[in-house]
């Protein structure tokens, strides 16, 4: 089992979603300690800029070096997800929504003819046969109502790209005190131990 691990907060150690995915991850690794493990820190995903969309429309042969070092950032992220079996995802919410950091890998791996493909009958997502578990982090209580705009947007995002077998591990209310906290993070605990068997 080849596992990839997307970690998209700024906070680095301290990143309770890290946290969550870091569970989820050694959780894997305990059922199949030869599963292989590669981690991405979206933050080092530069953003989709004019450059960067000159550079993946540019064919390659046509490619300026400059260029060609810059589309070779977003291929080597969709290699990456093109070779995992699993992935987990930590997704902490900033302003009701996905950081921007996780934003730029969405963006650098949705690639036309790569990741997806449009059809006579639609778009069809090419990264099929792969489980994802996104591991979601947040100060308040957003599970379930009308502020929660990460999960449907991940939903779809993932979806259209063919990740359809997707689990939510959430752990809300980490900024509502000490004991708020940590009934969290052992309710998400709970929530990976009945996902992973």
């Amino acid at each position: 089992m080849n596992i990839l691990q997307i970690n998209s907060s700024v906070r680095g150690d301290a990143s309770a979603s890290t946290r969550l995915a870091n569970s989820i991850v050694s959780r894997l690794r305990a059922l199949d300690p030869s599963a292989s493990l590669t981690v991405r820190e979206a933050g080092s995903q530069p953003i989709l800029d004019e450059a960067a969309l000159g550079a993946i429309f540019t064919p390659a042969e046509a490619r300026t070096p400059e260029q060609a070092a810059r589309a070779a950032i977003d291929f080597a992220a969709i290699a990456e997800v093109q070779a995992a079996d699993v992935i987990v995802i930590g997704v902490p919410m900033y302003n009701f929504g996905v950081p921007v950091q996780l934003k730029a890998w969405i963006d650098a791996i949705a690639k036309a003819g790569v990741t997806f493909q449009y059809t006579a009958n639609g778009p069809e997502g090419l990264l099929k046969g792969k489980k994802v578990y996104l591991a979601l982090a947040r100060g308040g209580l957003y599970r379930d109502t009308p502020a929660d705009s990460q999960t449907p947007y991940l939903k779809s995002v993932l979806g259209f790209l063919g990740l359809s077998d997707v689990s939510f591990i959430h752990a809300e209310g980490l900024s509502m005190g000490e004991e708020a906290a940590a009934k969290a993070f052992a309710e998400a605990e709970a929530e990976i131990a009945a996902l992973t068997v």
